[in-house]
């Protein structure tokens, strides 16, 4: 397959420069009205808007998929079909961890039943986690892909083909599944049995 490169460093570029200003809502950005299910997955697309372009019409969450992760108690259920900021602050959570965990694996993460004020500690550390990774892994991207995005920093690692450059960010997102497995793992944790793991509270 031959890629332009002028073309992929620009989209690159414009996708990088979007991150740089993405961030997950605070905890006191997140409504606490009560919203319909509509207006939820509404609301999760413009939450969860850091897609290159060219992706953005994939369904990032449905319906279905949320009535499942309150039947299976991933989640707490809809208060007379309506849902509040911790409703909203879980699908986050589970939204953005899904693109690398299996959703058996993040039950035993979140947990559930606790305070509101503890889920809000939980949910302000995931957001600045998410936010100093994202700022990680630009950074890494620009080491990597310095010679197609025309950055004066090049390391040995760097790679000159968008080909390349596909399979290094494929190797690097199985590597870093399979620690985040592990570490899991060594918390003393077996996620395959159903053992409990939760996110730290500050």
């Amino acid at each position: 397959m031959k890629y332009d490169k002028e073309l992929v460093a620009g989209k690159l570029r414009r996708w990088e420069k979007y991150l740089e200003d993405y961030r997950l809502p605070t905890w006191n950005e997140i409504p606490n009205i009560g919203l319909y299910m509509e207006q939820i997955i509404i609301l999760l697309k413009e939450y969860l808007d850091y897609l290159p372009p060219e992706l953005k019409d994939e369904q990032i969450i449905t319906a279905a998929t949320i009535n499942n992760y309150v039947r299976t108690k991933i989640m707490p259920e809809p208060i007379k079909k309506k849902y509040y900021r911790e409703h909203i602050a879980y699908l986050v959570m589970i939204c953005t961890l899904k693109q690398t965990l299996p959703i058996a694996v993040i039950s035993r993460i979140l947990p559930m039943n606790i305070p509101e004020d503890e889920l809000r500690q939980i949910y302000d550390r995931y957001s600045d986690t998410h936010q100093s990774t994202i700022r990680y892994f630009l950074k890494q991207i620009r080491l990597v892909a310095g010679p197609i995005l025309d950055h004066e920093e090049i390391v040995e690692e760097s790679v000159t083909g968008t080909e390349d450059l596909i399979t290094v960010c494929t190797i690097y997102s199985g590597l870093s599944k399979l620690l985040a497995e592990k570490l899991l793992l060594l918390d003393g944790k077996d996620v395959s049995n159903g053992g409990s793991i939760e996110i730290r509270k500050r």
